[in-house]
């Protein structure tokens, strides 16, 4: 079918649902909704043969959807209405919510249902829900639903007459609506800042994590902290700091912890907020964002290798399985600042330094890594040299991963990688990628070369022509499209939550496999041969970033900050527009 896809943003559900249908051999192309008659010229310069709306803020006008099949996906169980349905669903502490397809109507997600699919709802932000088990349920629906509409048979249900899907969360098939129950269709308002307030000196530590997790990515807790409001982003229980509640009590990689009621948490982000009349303001690790106004506050540092038990932050950790070693990382939003990519270098070193034969890299759900940390970046006092530095010590992680001597390397990907973050991958020895995520193996639409090695990995795996073709089209790819091209070499179709035990299974078999320790051997050869060839793509690489670095005319520096401060763009970028039938 040919299928336009109309969303608020290319977020990374647009991605996934632009890929998949892209797989199942859909024409795609995208059209970003930045107003009604922008949107009309799209639909008919299109023509499609159906609409899908996998994110969408605004509606999709009257005469477009009363003459198109226009599908929208709503993040919520059949009967669920109103644009904060994961904020509430997190908040309120639900363990099943739901992902529902359903007919563009002009009341907003009142439409009749097409396809309905249950998911489990762990205790974790609400970003990482939405890529994770949202993703997946989004995902199983939207298929399902653009199968009954090119098979022209199937009647899409009331949802009068229908509730949420009873259906087990992670069953084989994709849930189906039932008869009305309790679950009636209901429309809940906003959940505005009046309602995601803390009360530092009453609020209990679970209830105020929930509340950070329901805001993690967006719109964060307003707050008030040294004078100043904030949007506070991301939370994390703290099992040991004590303190009198709503004090700041430590830092830790660059967060602060603070007190509540009974206890403390750590906030990893903050965002000032947006003085009446002036520029947009971004997220930074709580410790940049607070600069001069940090009051002098210990280093509450903790062990590397931590204890499973401990309810606490640690954005790097390390674990031991007989011959596998985990090195585990998971930094807010995917992105490695200098900082943070000094830190996992000195991790992987420690893991070197172990008696192992595998060494997982990865964290156990969500981003992989999307590389350099252009928040951080905007944020410097000088972007140019910030960037510098940060691209280096990427390299220098990439490169010991490529240089590990003495065992295997597997980069676990539990969710998604952009740019940087997929020649990192690509340094390990195997790439292994849960079957839910997306890779965007390029780095143009940032106005940048890109450095992190790709120009020997990437080729290598793909080849010279497939290579320049994913770098020049810059759209993303599933976890299956990329084992097909060679990026991956093996999908695991798993839930978020099986993933890390998955991976763990895999390990140990390569770990006793009797080919492995001949593979070492084998890999620190060849590595000892393309040394020089190693340190030439190097130079290569970071002489263009460099030149695109300290030019202040340079596009990376106009496109990074529209990124950073979320300008909404112009019109749809035409790679979009034309999408998967582009060459």
């Amino acid at each position: 079918m040919d299928i336009l896809l109309v969303a608020s943003a290319f977020n990374s559900l647009t991605q996934r649902v632009f890929a998949e249908l892209g797989d199942r051999g859909h024409r795609v192309a995208v059209e970003l909704a930045l107003g009604d008659e922008a949107l009309r010229e799209a639909v008919a310069g299109h023509s499609p043969e159906l609409i899908v709306a996998p994110m969408l803020r605004t509606a999709i006008p009257r005469d477009i959807w009363s003459a198109y099949t226009c599908l929208i996906v709503h993040p919520g169980p059949v009967g669920d209405r109103g644009p904060s349905s994961l904020d509430r669903a997190v908040t309120e502490g639900a363990e099943e919510w739901g992902v529902t397809v359903l007919q563009a109507v002009a009341e907003m997600d009142a439409g009749d249902v097409w396809a309905s699919v249950a998911c489990p709802v762990p205790p974790v932000g609400k970003s990482d829900l939405y890529r994770n088990e949202i993703g997946d349920a989004a995902a199983r629906a939207v298929m399902l639903a653009v199968e009954r509409v090119a098979a022209g048979s199937y009647v899409p249900r009331p949802q009068q007459a229908t509730s949420a899907a009873p259906a087990a969360p992670g069953a084989e098939g994709p849930a189906e609506p039932a008869a009305a129950g309790p679950g009636a269709p209901q429309s809940r308002p906003y959940l505005d800042q009046s309602e995601r307030r803390i009360d530092w000196t009453a609020d209990p530590t679970e209830l105020v994590v929930r509340k950070l997790r329901a805001a993690d990515s967006q719109p964060g807790v307003l707050d008030d902290l040294l004078g100043v409001q904030w949007y506070l982003h991301g939370g994390h229980p703290e099992d040991v700091l004590r303190g009198r509640p709503g004090t700041l009590l430590a830092t830790r990689a660059g967060a602060v912890c603070r007190a509540t009621a009974d206890g403390a948490v750590w906030l990893p982000e903050l965002r000032p907020r947006r003085k009446p009349g002036g520029p947009a303001t971004f997220k930074r690790p709580a410790v940049l964002a607070l600069g001069d106004r940090m009051p002098a506050l210990p280093e509450s540092a903790v062990p590397l290798w931590l204890p499973r038990e401990r309810r606490t932050y640690s954005d790097i950790r390390y674990e031991e399985d007989g011959q596998i070693g985990f090195l585990r990382f998971a930094f807010p939003g995917g992105a490695m600042s200098t900082d943070q990519c000094r830190r996992l270098l000195a991790a992987h070193r420690f893991a070197c330094s172990r008696p192992t034969t595998v060494l997982v890299l990865g964290g156990a759900r969500d981003f992989f890594s999307n590389g350099i940390h252009l928040n951080v970046i905007q944020g410097a006092a000088d972007p140019a040299q910030e960037s510098w530095e940060n691209i280096n010590a990427m390299d220098d992680l990439v490169e010991a991963l490529l240089t590990t001597p003495d065992r295997l390397v597997v980069a676990a990907l539990a969710g998604n990688a952009a740019a940087g973050g997929v020649p990192l991958a690509l340094a390990a020895d195997e790439v292994w990628c849960r079957a839910g995520a997306v890779l965007n193996p390029h780095y143009r639409l940032m106005g940048l070369h890109g450095s992190e090695y790709w120009t020997y990995t990437l080729p290598r795996r793909v080849g010279d022509a497939q290579a320049e073709r994913l770098m020049r089209q810059a759209l993303p790819v599933t976890a299956a499209r990329a084992r097909d091209l060679g990026l991956v070499d093996l999908v695991l179709d798993s839930t978020p939550a099986q993933f890390g035990a998955a991976v763990a299974e895999r390990a140990a078999r390569l770990a006793s496999a009797p080919r492995t320790q001949q593979r070492v051997v084998e890999k620190k050869a060849r590595r000892e041969r393309d040394e020089e060839t190693l340190r030439a793509h190097r130079e290569r690489e970071l002489a263009l970033m460099r030149q695109t670095f300290f030019d202040p005319d340079a596009p990376y520096h106009a496109l990074r900050s529209a990124f950073v401060t979320k300008q909404r763009p112009a019109r749809t970028p035409e790679h979009l527009r034309c999408g998967n039938t582009a060459d």
